[in-house]
């Protein structure tokens, strides 16, 4: 979509839609709380002058560790950034100490914080904004430019240590207008997800709802009923979800409970959509398209997307400009279509960077291209089709084995219900697959190794496979693959369940925009492959 000229700010989308559209709903949550454009507008401003009249500098950095309130935290962000802050989005569910580092980290100034949150002590201010003293509502605000720093978010840490990546207004409002005609989704007057605050995708997903046609319909902690329910309530057109959620809905049965035919979009992202999730979901919602998106919190707004096609199980899609993608060898260097390497995205967006870390955000941002952590290659029709995390690729003797791949074959089983796949340490090897699978039914381990040794190359069989009551994952579902491994690693009898792994900052999450791109032509008809070499390519991995 091109760029709005001049670039837009948050606080100027707002404005335009409040200006246009006072009344008309733009964020719901489960508990039935409405905040029309009228209200967000007028509240985040008395809130801006508030922080302003508190000593909050133009710049300062504000930590927003938020429970479910989304119409509160709506508020609160766009108050951030009027009053010329940086809002940082925080689980609220962090543990002080985890919390405490990251606000560190940030050089946070303050901590604005809903009701009966206590957030750590530290350097920072914190306030509740119904205790911040009232101001004059007339009180000038410092101007606020497209250049300016507007948010900064986490990745997951799903792989190893979380970064903090900073956005601009100019990044966060490309592709957006005060105005647009038509506006996106418009086939919705509610889109629906559960993601929570805190992460990426949740972030983009309220920006969006500054100009979408839909309201923003936010339902909290993801339980597939409670999801279900508001789908029928608000004959909800365009839905949201990340393969954990997708699975999780299906597994309930809740789609045979409630009527679904009201949606029109349902897209997946954040994570690999295992192709027996994507078959699911063309059952449960008969009448929708279902679009995949790859992105990561680095390189929003940029992405790759299509609708999912069973003949394609290993495809991404394509960007909209072929020259926006690009498979490079470890310097960098283009490679040519078909073979396997570093993907890297761009567009023509400012682009994002890691806060206080110049010697990562070059190793990742370079020329307007952002490096995804990625490999993988683009096949004869321009298709990004991907092999791997590079990190979670398991380097076994002179193979590489997808650890996408590997779960992919676990999931088609009918009693595996979530699965994780890493690389152990073998002293000859180097490496070798081994899996956590969680079974919703009896299970019998021999049967299930036969039933990979039908899909899978020798090669890429697990050497181990640990049944457990729960994977360890982020709040948005992505595994948790260090604790994984720890898990497969520890002696049987001091394995523990795992819990929930609570997410250190938000996650890398994108947010997903209609289906704009053509798609190509699909070829069902791909050669077997050899059985005496495993495949690399993978089931798509989209990442937020």
């Amino acid at each position: 979509m091109p760029r709005s000229d001049p670039p837009l700010t948050v606080p100027e989308l707002l404005a335009a839609r409040a200006a246009r559209e006072p009344e008309r709903p733009a964020v719901l949550d489960a508990a039935g709380t409405t905040l029309t454009f009228g209200a967000w507008h007028a509240r985040s401003l008395r809130l801006a002058r508030a922080l302003r009249a508190r000593g909050l500098p133009p710049g300062g950095r504000v930590a927003l560790p938020w429970g479910e309130d989304w119409t509160g935290y709506a508020v609160a962000f766009c108050a951030v950034l009027a009053a010329g802050g940086v809002a940082v989005p925080l689980s609220a569910a962090l543990p002080d100490r985890q919390a405490a580092a990251t606000l560190h980290r940030i050089g946070a100034a303050a901590v604005l914080h809903p009701a009966g949150h206590v957030p750590p002590a530290g350097p920072w201010w914190t306030a509740d904004p119904d205790t911040l003293a009232a101001v004059d509502d007339t009180a000038e605000l410092p101007p606020v430019r497209a250049g300016d720093l507007a948010q900064i978010v986490c990745t997951s840490g799903s792989t190893g240590t979380p970064k903090e990546v900073a956005a601009t207004h100019g990044n966060l409002c490309h592709g957006h207008r005060t105005d647009p005609r038509p506006r996106r989704y418009a086939h919705s007057e509610a889109m629906l997800h559960a993601f929570p605050i805190g992460t990426n995708a949740a972030q983009m997903m309220l920006i969006e709802a500054l100009t979408a046609h839909p309201a923003l319909l936010c339902a909290g902690r993801f339980d597939a009923d409670g999801f279900c329910a508001l789908i029928e309530r608000h004959r909800v057109g365009t839905v949201f979800l990340v393969p954990a959620t997708a699975a999780e809905l299906l597994r309930s049965g809740a789609a045979d409970r409630y009527d679904l035919g009201g949606v029109h979009l349902v897209s997946s992202s954040a994570a690999a959509l295992p192709p027996a999730v994507a078959r699911g979901l063309a059952g449960a919602f008969p009448r929708a398209v279902l679009v995949n998106y790859y992105t990561s919190t680095e390189a929003v707004p940029a992405q790759v997307s299509m609708i999912v096609d069973p003949a394609r199980p290993d495809s991404l899609g394509r960007p909209a400009d072929p020259r926006d993608l690009r498979i490079a060898d470890p310097d960098g260097r283009p490679l040519p279509p078909g073979e396997t390497g570093e993907v890297w995205l761009r567009s023509d967006a400012p682009p994002r960077r890691y806060a206080g870390d110049p010697d990562a955000s070059a190793a990742v941002f370079r020329d307007g291209w952002v490096r995804m952590g990625d490999l993988g290659r683009i096949d004869a029709s321009g298709h990004l089709c991907l092999v791997d995390r590079e990190s979670d690729v398991i380097k076994s003797g002179a193979l590489k084995v997808s650890t996408l791949r590997i779960e992919a074959a676990l999931l088609e089983h009918p009693a595996v219900a979530e699965a994780a796949a890493v690389g152990l340490p073998h002293a000859v090897m180097g490496a070798v697959p081994a899996a956590v699978i969680r079974a919703d039914r009896p299970l019998d381990l021999d049967e299930l190794r036969d039933f990979l040794a039908e899909r899978l190359a020798r090669p890429e069989l697990p050497v181990r496979i640990l049944p457990v009551d729960r994977l360890p994952r982020t709040e948005t579902g992505k595994p948790v693959k260090p604790e994984i491994r720890r898990l497969l690693q520890a002696p049987a009898d001091a394995r523990p369940t795992p819990e929930p792994t609570p997410e250190p900052a938000p996650i890398d999450d994108p947010f997903a925009r209609p289906f704009l791109g053509a798609l190509g032509p699909t070829d069902a008809s791909a050669p077997e492959p050899d059985p005496s070499h495993p495949r690399t390519e993978a089931r798509p991995d989209v990442r937020q």
